[in-house]
């Protein structure tokens, strides 16, 4: 009888299909597209709702607040172009708000400001999971360059029978998975100091810290869909390449 394992990597009949590519791998492909794109939709659209739900404070108001509450005198609030675009850089201390969270004066702009401090929280506490992923960084940086390169790799492992380049890729790609799980308890900690903060200074009114918690709870989703994705694929071409040998 097939396992689990065997379908994933074989697909259970054998069939092949677009670009006769394995139906096994497409099913994952599309499976995992789609679970992504409606998370992607669900935070979208919860993150719409909760920008129309005014407060007092606008998104650098929060995060000076809540950095000053919290003890940390040396990170800085700026404002960086695009949508999307917010994050915490530990290089230079400075939490970087997209320009309509920067200005913006609701529970969503609250939301992502208080989530990008808890990171900034965690930097100034040394968050082991936060100083672990840091130093991840210059060797995903290199294992994606890798990654980029995988259309070359496949091509020298199957024509040119160079079965290393096989296990370059694939363990490129488990560097980028380790990450991408790593990166899920750096997300929700700093989720939960956010909420913390938000429930304990009086920011947002009891309804709104609800709305501000439900913004970070999708936004999270999206995290956990990624290294559920990354680690499907990581199963899916380990387990393929090692069959081959068998």
């Amino acid at each position: 009888m097939q396992t689990l394992f065997t379908i994933l990597a074989y697909g259970q009949t054998g069939s092949t299909g677009f670009m006769g590519m394995p139906m096994s791998l497409l099913i994952l492909l599309g499976g995992t597209a789609l679970v992504s794109w409606l998370v992607s939709s669900k935070l979208k659209k919860r993150f719409n709702e909760h920008s129309q739900v005014p407060i007092s404070m606008s998104g650098k108001e929060i995060a000076e607040r809540m950095l000053a509450e919290e003890g940390i005198t040396d990170v800085k609030v700026i404002s960086t172009p695009g949508r999307l675009t917010d994050h915490y850089n530990p290089g230079d201390k400075t939490v970087n708000l997209s320009e309509a969270v920067y200005a913006q004066r609701n529970i969503a702009a609250a939301a992502v400001a208080a989530h990008e401090c808890g990171h900034a929280v965690q930097h100034a506490r040394a968050y082991v999971w936060l100083t672990f992923r840091s130093k991840m960084v210059p060797v995903v940086n290199i294992a994606s360059k890798m990654m980029n390169l995988m259309f070359f790799l496949m091509i020298g492992a199957v024509f040119l029978k160079m079965p290393s380049l096989m296990w370059i890729y694939i363990a490129a790609l488990a560097v980028t998975t380790v990450f991408s799980i790593i990166t899920l308890p750096v997300e929700f900690d700093a989720s939960k100091r956010a909420m913390v903060w938000l429930r304990g200074s009086g920011a947002a009114a009891s309804m709104d810290q609800d709305r501000a918690a439900n913004a970070l709870h999708w936004a999270a989703m999206t995290y956990v869909v990624a290294a559920l994705s990354s680690l499907a694929m990581l199963v899916y071409y380990l387990s393929r390449f090692i069959g081959s040998r068998d």
